[in-house]
């Protein structure tokens, strides 16, 4: 008997695990939703986009915060040379110092407040969605935004949506020939008619972005 494509925990509901969870999901959307068919014929087989979870990649979403994605590669590469990468680590030293090494003073503190959370990984792989989020969002430094791409990419979370990401916005706008950029309530009502693929459905608009604007997105 073959193993289902999607894993289903009794708190989490599905989990993406493979590139057939995501075709899955796009196979859904595109017959429930005719513009997210238009998509999808454009932009090609979707990535898996699954990240490692845990402290470093909270610290590096911090690290990425309203920067490019070439500044924040190079402060993040100044972090793991210098062993900067753990919850330990990051306390041995002061907010000073992190700065030495590219963290703005605000960040430096976001940084801290991190290794000083003592979040629970583990048990956050078997949170709720909105959980994750609460837990998360506790954090000094971590919005809702970095806390639902991290259920999304990290935790392979199959029904989370960032609504508050500008080129998901950017996306609907244009693929659902909206007359402006839909805000983040607008956005958050609108992908719950992508239930249960709305990570999926985020795959689809990043890509989507990424074809119309011939540029990198924000995520």
């Amino acid at each position: 008997m073959t193993a289902p494509s999607i894993a289903a925990q009794p708190d989490v509901g599905r989990i993406i695990r493979t590139d057939a969870c995501v075709s899955e999901g796009a196979v859904w959307l595109a017959a429930t939703e005719p513009r997210f068919a238009h998509a999808l014929e454009l932009v090609g087989p979707l990535p898996l986009r699954l990240r490692p979870d845990g402290f470093g990649q909270l610290l590096s979403a911090i690290v990425s915060q309203q920067v490019s994605v070439a500044s924040a590669r190079a402060i993040w590469g100044k972090l793991d040379a210098a062993g900067m990468v753990t919850p330990d680590a990051i306390l041995s030293v002061t907010e000073e110092d992190l700065r030495g090494l590219g963290l703005s003073r605000q960040k430096a503190r976001y940084a801290h407040a991190l290794a000083k959370a003592g979040l629970d990984f583990e048990a956050l792989r078997h949170a709720p969605d909105d959980e994750v989020v609460k837990r998360l969002t506790a954090v000094t430094g971590i919005g809702v935004w970095t806390a639902e791409i991290y259920a999304m990419f990290s935790l392979g979370r199959a029904d989370v949506f960032a609504p508050g990401d500008l080129a998901l916005q950017e996306a609907a706008r244009v693929l659902f020939h909206l007359p402006a950029r839909p805000r983040e309530r607008e956005l958050r009502e609108m992908a719950r008619a992508w239930s249960p693929w709305r990570s999926v459905a985020a795959r689809t608009l990043f890509a989507y972005y990424h074809v119309t604007k011939d540029k990198e997105g924000l995520a």
